[in-house]
């Protein structure tokens, strides 16, 4: 299955809608993990840039590797600016980089989207000896009652809906092969506040959301309207969230 269209005509939604990672994430990597403004870094899936960014702000050389013109060229967009930013149409299981040319692999917000074995096989190959990877998700918080809210009205509305994360689980199995059994986990509270903008474009930017045209989208859009309305509280949705990461070596 082809898996790179899912976020077609959705990347203006996506960057107005989607976090970026917690920032204690961000610290932990270049204060534990080894990387620096001189690492190599390949983003894979970056989409339009959001964990990117976050890692060019530190000064690192990032290649942003996107297999969907339609998110790549807007990470382009919001990203030209920065001198180690290198965009790249590849994918996960063919990033067309040089063999041991990298140093650290992050995966954002992506993972649960490869065909696990082939793309480890892809991080052997490209990853210098030491080099580490980090899989990385905001994962919402289902102990708060709006993510509770926000379950329902996917799984009602949309048949695409398989779970948030696509479905992956703390320590999922795909993880485990992935590694080998061997790698460390960290997370980090990041409560998100939306306005309601912002809360219908995130809730628009998932690959299962209905789109304009669809049947019941306008239903679909008047039921999102009315649940921010529910939670809000002046004017802000706070939703409970964690980044959390996966970290360890493929050799």
């Amino acid at each position: 299955m082809d898996n790179t269209q899912n976020f077609s005509q959705l990347a203006a939604d996506y960057t107005a809608g989607r976090p970026a990672y917690a920032d204690g994430l961000i610290h932990l990597l270049y204060t534990r993990y080894g990387l620096s403004a001189q690492s190599v870094i390949a983003d894979i899936g970056a989409g339009t840039g959001k964990l990117s960014k976050q890692l060019l702000d530190r000064g690192s050389r990032v290649y942003a590797i996107e297999p969907n013109d339609d998110m790549r060229n807007t990470a382009i967009k919001e990203l030209k600016s920065y001198p180690g930013f290198h965009p790249v149409k590849g994918s996960a299981e063919d990033t067309g980089l040089g063999e041991g040319t990298i140093d650290f692999i992050t995966v954002a917000q992506a993972f649960h989207w490869f065909a696990t074995l082939p793309f480890q096989k892809e991080c052997q190959r490209i990853l210098r000896k030491q080099g580490l990877v980090f899989l990385i998700w905001n994962m919402r918080d289902m102990n708060h009652e709006i993510n509770q809210k926000c379950f329902e009205l996917f799984s009602s509305y949309c048949p695409k809906f398989k779970g948030f994360g696509g479905g992956i689980k703390r320590d999922d199995p795909r993880i485990k092969e992935f590694f080998n059994r061997r790698y460390e986990y960290v997370e980090f509270d990041h409560p998100i506040s939306y306005d309601r903008e912002t809360f219908i474009h995130r809730s628009l930017s998932g690959s299962y959301s209905l789109r304009n045209g669809d049947p019941d989208f306008h239903s679909y859009l008047d039921a999102l309207q009315q649940l921010y309305t529910q939670y809000a509280a002046d004017n802000a949705l706070i939703m409970g969230n964690k980044t959390v990461a996966y970290i360890g070596s493929v050799r």
